[in-house]
Parts: C-alpha cells; sequence; structure tokens
C-alpha cells in the first residue's frame, strides 16, 4: 500500500513541495492549509485529496483524525510544516505577535502530535515530521519570537523521538537553512530591517523549497532524526558546537552591523 501523508500549510511554499514530492513517489497526500481554496489548488495540480486545517484550531484537527480514519483507514506521515514568521528587537515585538506565532508555530504542531498519536499507536506504525528550522539551533539576535517557537519544535521533536518510539512511531526534525519561500509575505517584525536582511538571503539562497522536500522524504525513509538540509548550516552546527568562543565573536560581530542599521531606522 501507498503510504498515507498529511501536510499542513501545504497550499504554498515547502508545504507544496513536501506534497508534490511525496505525491511524485506515489503517495496519497492529504493536501492541508488553512486557506482551503490554496489546498483545492494543489490538490487538483496533484491529483490528490485537500481539506481545510487551522492548526490553532483543536476543532479542526479532529476533523483532519476523523477524515484520515474514514477515508484512508489511518495514517502514516504526519507533516506539522504551517508556520509564520515574527521578529524584532525583545522591547519592540508586542505580546500579540508572541501569542500569534506560539499558536501557529509551537502549537500547531503540539496539536496535530497529540491528535495523531493515539491513532498511530492503535496502528503500531506511524511517523511525525515537524519542520523546525536553524533559527532553532542558532538563536541569532532580534529574532526571539520565530526562534524560540522553532527551538520549542525542535525540544518537542527530541522529547518525541524516545517517548514514542516502543510505540513504533518515528519522529523526524527539520532544520532548513534559508531558501526562497513566501514566509517573509506572512510575517511581522516591528524591525524593518531585519525583514530586508531576511529577503535578500532568501533571494541568494541556491538551496530550493523541492531541494528541501527531497532531504524531508529521503529523512523520514531512513528514519532519520535531524535532517539539516543546507551545508552551510551544517557548518554552522559544527562550528557552534565545537569552537564556541569563536562563534560567539561571530554573533558578535554580525550583530553590531545589524544594530546599526536598525536603530538607525528605527530608534
Amino acid at each position: 500500500m501507498s503510504p498515507r501523508v498529511l501536510v499542513t500549510g501545504a497550499g504554498s511554499g515547502l508545504g507544496k513541495a513536501l506534497a508534490t514530492r511525496w505525491a511524485r513517489s506515489g503517495a496519497r497526500v492529504l493536501v492541508t492549509d488553512v486557506n482551503p481554496a490554496a489546498a483545492e489548488a494543489v490538490a487538483a495540480e496533484l491529483d490528490t485529496r485537500s481539506l481545510a486545517l487551522d492548526v490553532t484550531s483543536e476543532e479542526s484537527w479532529e476533523a483532519a483524525r476523523q477524515w484520515c480514519a474514514t477515508e484512508w483507514d489511518g495514517l502514516d506521515v504526519l507533516v506539522n510544516n504551517a508556520g509564520v514568521g515574527a521578529g524584532g528587537r525583545i522591547e519592540v515585538v508586542p505580546m500579540a505577535d508572541w501569542d500569534w506565532i506560539i499558536d501557529i508555530n509551537l502549537k500547531g504542531p503540539v496539536r496535530g502530535c497529540r491528535t495523531f498519536t493515539p491513532l498511530f499507536k492503535a496502528q503500531g506504525s506511524g511517523h511525525i515530521v515537524n519542520v523546525a528550522s536553524m533559527a532553532a539551533i542558532m538563536n541569532l539576535p532580534a529574532m526571539a519570537p520565530y526562534n524560540v517557537v522553532k527551538a520549542g519544535v525542535l525540544s518537542l521533536s527530541e522529547t518525541l523521538r524516545f517517548e514514542l518510539a516502543p510505540y513504533g512511531i518515528g519522529t523526524t526534525v527539520v532544520c532548513p537553512g534559508f531558501f526562497k519561500t513566501n514566509l517573509p509575505d506572512a510575517a511581522r517584525n516591528a524591525d524593518h530591517p531585519g525583514v530586508n536582511v531576511t529577503r535578500k538571503l532568501m533571494e541568494r539562497a541556491t538551496v530550493t523549497a523541492d531541494d528541501v522536500a527531497e532531504q524531508v522524504v529521503q529523512g523520514v525513509a531512513e528514519n532519520r532524526f535531524l535532517v539539516l538540509t543546507h551545508e552551510d548550516g551544517r557548518q554552522s552546527h559544527e562550528f557552534k558546537r565545537l569552537q564556541p568562543e569563536a562563534y560567539e565573536a561571530q554573533v558578535v560581530s554580525f550583530w553590531d552591523r545589524m544594530r546599526s542599521k536598525i536603530e538607525g531606522e528605527n530608534p
């Protein structure tokens, strides 16, 4: 039987690339998105199924679980991909932005894992994929909301890796670097230079959403826990681990440059 895969935030960006890659491998894919029209459009392209799913709603998650149980008699891979961006200096980011990004980027995956774990346990199989970010590892300045939620997703994933393994359930966490996506369009950032830097880094990226999707699908097939999709990300991860003082010096230098730009526009 072909694997049954549910992808959140699959109406665009990385979610669409993930749905496309799994569909082309012969998987049955449920394209879900908070925007039903976007989900339907992608599903039509892939000749698969779609469902509206708001990751901030437990009722929406329960409807997705019921759909999988009724239509597919279960699920093999849950991909918690849906996310937004928020950043800025700690004193300028309003609490409303913290609440917004926590509800979507952190509590969204938590809701998904809580909803589908009982189903996976009953099956004796299943795989959870949580999309985090290199931000979870690097923790650069003026990105506290995004860093915190993605670090939370990484922590959640490592916890579940051990907690759920005895039940035949695998866990993979994905930590991509920059690649071209529409994330800045859905971002809230009180420090506008930070948004501009993000856009420039995305435009310069040589890794694409399709490249990331390929590595994710391969990682799940190999039951890998941590998928670092960018070579520079893998190097940065090792650099921080093996040479922490040199890493800190680089971050200090980076922040000195960024701080002057941010304070120049937003004193």
